[in-house]
C-alpha cells in the first residue's frame, strides 16, 4: 500500500510560522507552505490484517522495521525476513502488522514513522495501548530511536542487532524491552545491545536480553520464529511515563 503522510505536528512545535516574519504576512504564509510541502512524504508499506479483523473493535498493532538491505521501492524485498516473510509463507497472527519500506539511501526517521502511526490509528481498528515496534539491524536502531522519541506511544519494543544512545534509557524505563543479538556479530557488535540493557537496568528498568551463542549478524530468525516472542509482545500494554522522566 502507499500513503501520503503529513507530519503536521512539527509545524505546531515550531509555533506560528508567520510570527517569524512579523509585519510580513505573505512571507510567513510562503514559509508555512514550504514547510508543509517538505513534511509531505510518501511511504509504501505492507499491511496484514487478521482473518477475523471485522469481528473485533480493536487490535494490537506491530510495526516492523526492516534492515538496510531492503530499502528501495520494491515491497517484495520486505518479505525476505521477519514477520513479512512468515506472512508470505501463510502464517497468521492475532494482530495488525505494518511493514513500511525505507527509501533507498535513507534511514528510519521517527517523524515519518509517527506520521504513519497517526494515519494507521485513524484508519484502522488499532488498540493504541498495544502498539509494538520491532526491527532488525538498521530497523533495530530505528526501534530504539522511536521508543525514545515517542515514549508515550509505544507499549513495547523488540530491537534486534541494533543499538542506541545510552542516555535514552532514562526516558524509556517504563517501556518493556526485549532485545536480541548474535554473539559473533561483526557488523554491529553485541556490546551495542548490552550497553542499552545495562543503561536501562541502572535506571531501574527490567529489560530482557537474548544473545544467540555462536551466531553472527543474521540472528533474527531465532526471535521471529519463536512463539514466545509474540506471546511476550501481546502481553504488554502501554504504561504511563513516570513524571520524573
Amino acid at each position: 500500500m502507499r500513503v501520503i503522510l503529513v507530519a503536521g505536528f512539527l509545524i505546531s512545535s515550531l509555533g506560528d510560522v508567520s510570527e517569524l516574519f512579523a509585519g510580513d504576512t505573505s512571507a510567513g504564509q510562503q514559509q508555512a507552505a514550504q514547510l508543509d510541502r517538505e513534511l509531505r512524504v510518501q511511504m509504501d508499506y505492507l499491511l496484514y490484517l487478521p482473518p477475523d479483523y471485522d469481528e473485533q473493535d480493536k487490535w494490537p498493532l506491530l510495526l516492523f522495521l526492516h534492515g538496510g538491505g531492503e530499502r528501495g521501492d520494491d515491497l517484495e524485498l520486505l518479505k525476505t525476513h521477519g514477520p513479512p516473510k512468515q506472512i508470505a509463507a501463510g502464517k497468521q497472527f492475532p494482530m495488525i502488522i505494518v511493514s513500511p519500506q525505507c527509501p533507498e539511501g535513507q534511514r528510519w526517521q521517527s517523524v515519518t514513522l509517527l506520521a504513519l502511526l497517526d494515519e494507521l490509528c485513524e484508519t484502522l481498528q488499532v488498540d493504541q495501548d498495544r502498539v509494538y515496534v520491532t526491527g532488525l539491524s538498521m530497523g533495530g536502531f530505528g526501534t530504539w530511536a522511536l521508543a525514545f522519541d515517542a515514549p508515550d506511544r509505544i507499549a513495547a519494543i523488540a530491537p534486534i542487532c541494533g543499538g542506541g544512545e545510552t542516555y535514552w534509557a532514562k526516558h524509556i524505563t517504563h517501556t518493556p524491552v526485549w532485545t536480541f543479538h548474535g554473539e559473533l556479530d561483526e557488523g554491529i557488535p553485541v556490546r551495542r545491545s548490552r550497553e542499552m540493557v545495562d543503561a536501562l537496568k541502572e535506571k531501574g528498568a527490567d529489560p530482557k536480553l537474548t544473545i544467540f551463542p555462536g551466531v553472527g549478524h543474521i540472528c533474527w530468525a531465532g526471535a521471529y520464529e519463536d512463539p514466545a516472542f509474540y506471546e511476550w509482545l501481546l502481553a504488554q500494554k502501554r504504561q504511563p511515563k513516570p513524571e520524573a522522566q
